[in-house]
């Protein structure tokens, strides 16, 4: 399953889904796809998610596995993009919206 978040502001963002409702949760919301932030929560959810994010570091430093072939992608690299779609609604006192795709 892929999530895509979507808001006027700024570029739609897709992501797999397992991370897509990580980050829900981090943002204090529930896992429910469809679902929509109304503009007035959307600074609380960007809090929450770099909050989350922040104790994510603190809590699991980098460890790589020798063993596998692809280099491990840490939550907080992951999250920059939504984080940066968050902004923008932010800004622009706009709503946010996440479907399945």
């Amino acid at each position: 399953m892929l999530v895509t978040f979507s808001t006027q502001a700024y570029a739609d963002i897709t992501m797999f889904g397992n991370v897509a409702l990580a980050m829900l949760k981090m943002m204090g919301h529930s896992a429910s796809v469809p679902g929509a932030i109304m503009a007035e929560d959307v600074v609380d959810a960007l809090h929450r998610l770099r909050a989350a994010i922040e104790a994510d570091k603190q809590a699991s430093p980098q460890v790589k596995d020798m063993d596998a072939d692809e280099p491990v992608v840490s939550m907080a690299h992951r999250a920059l993009p939504l984080m940066n779609l968050l902004a923008a609604a932010v800004k622009a006192e706009t709503y946010v919206t996440w479907q399945r795709t």
